[in-house]
């Protein structure tokens, strides 16, 4: 198999770009600092992912360094990161294990929705499955998963993680079980965001801090922010599936609409648009609908803007739930984390 050189993942830059672009120079400047706090622990987490199946042969593996060579922000390590160091503990062995395996729960997730979605961009590049085909990306994710759990540490540890995998599977199931037909309720979206999205942030905060050694309230708090976190994740991004910028997101606009899923703007949207509903239904049904016909509806309604103060709602929420945490440098660079997520929802 060929091999590719793996970029460095630099997920810091990356936030502090996102707040200079929102004219937070200075939450950009003290990211960066957080940032060179990590480096050690960066190059060791960049070091152990390029060495993920180095040695794989077959087309399932070079599906999945195809998107591992990739990178995306790296949110979910970091956060194991910061977790374990509320507590004191460096970025050791079974830290940087639960690192790993996060990242690669992840990378997994999104090799096999892009089959399920019949997705053709992925950060920026066609999808590992318009490259190597759909069979090879879903052979590509079961080698990430089945690496994942090798990097778990502990019975405890990976019992949660197991609860991740089944979480993200059940929301998954359930998705594909409401495809072709437009059923707008916001009980499903909630229990599908928080098995798809924020399960795998409440294990890396959770998870972290668990090793870290604190005490059960405090590991109360970091799951309580890993729901948080996710839940302003998944709202943010239905909010960019309609007027995001490709050139950013890294996929195109309009991808959910298509795929007929069931978003919070449109849930939003119908709720006051009758007719819009209908709409959706037909198209979630197959029928060729404009999508920017849809996002015009959508966005009449002042769904977007809503779904926008609904994700900046949750991310005040976490923001708020970091003062039952141990204070210290790891705080602030979860503070900071917050800071860059609230200045994206807003």
């Amino acid at each position: 198999m060929t091999v590719l050189a793996m970029p460095s993942p630099d997920p810091t830059p990356a936030l502090a770009g996102l707040a200079r672009r929102h004219g937070a120079v200075t939450t950009a400047d003290r990211l960066l600092a957080v940032r060179r706090w990590l480096d050690d622990d960066l190059a060791a987490l960049d070091a152990a992912l390029a060495a993920v199946g180095a040695d794989g042969h077959g087309l399932g593996w070079q599906a999945a360094r195809y998107l591992l060579v990739r990178p995306g922000k790296r949110l979910r390590p970091l956060a194991v990161m910061l977790a374990a160091r509320l507590g004191g503990r460096p970025f050791d062995e079974a830290v940087r294990g639960a690192a790993i395996a996060a990242e690669l729960a992840h990378a997994a997730t999104l090799l096999h929705d892009d089959v399920l979605d019949q997705a053709d961009v992925r950060r920026g590049l066609p999808a590992a499955r318009v490259v190597f085909g759909n069979h090879a990306s879903v052979l590509g994710g079961d080698h990430l998963l089945v690496q994942a759990l090798r990097h778990v540490h502990g019975e405890s540890l990976r019992e949660a993680f197991l609860d991740v995998l089944d979480a993200l599977v059940q929301a998954e199931v359930a998705q594909l079980e409401r495809r072709g037909r437009f059923e707008p309720d916001r009980g499903s979206w909630l229990a599908t965001a928080r098995g798809k999205t924020s399960s795998l942030f409440r294990f890396c905060l959770w998870g972290g801090g668990w090793l870290g050694g604190l005490d059960a309230d405090r590991l109360a708090t970091l799951a309580a922010l890993g729901d948080a976190l996710g839940l302003a994740f998944q709202l943010i991004d239905d909010v960019l599936d309609l007027e995001g910028d490709p050139e950013v997101t890294g996929k195109a606009v309009g991808a959910d609409l298509r795929d007929g899923k069931l978003t919070w703007p449109l849930i939003l949207a119908t709720e006051r648009d009758a007719e819009l509903a209908t709409l959706l239904g037909r198209a979630a049904a197959g029928e060729p609908i404009a999508g920017l016909r849809i996002a015009e509806r959508v966005r009449a309604t002042g769904a977007l803007d809503d779904a926008r103060a609904d994700a900046l709602r949750h991310a005040e929420a976490g923001r708020r739930l970091l003062v039952g945490l141990p204070a210290g440098p790891a705080r602030d660079g979860l503070a900071l984390w917050m800071e860059a997520l609230a200045r994206r929802c807003a």
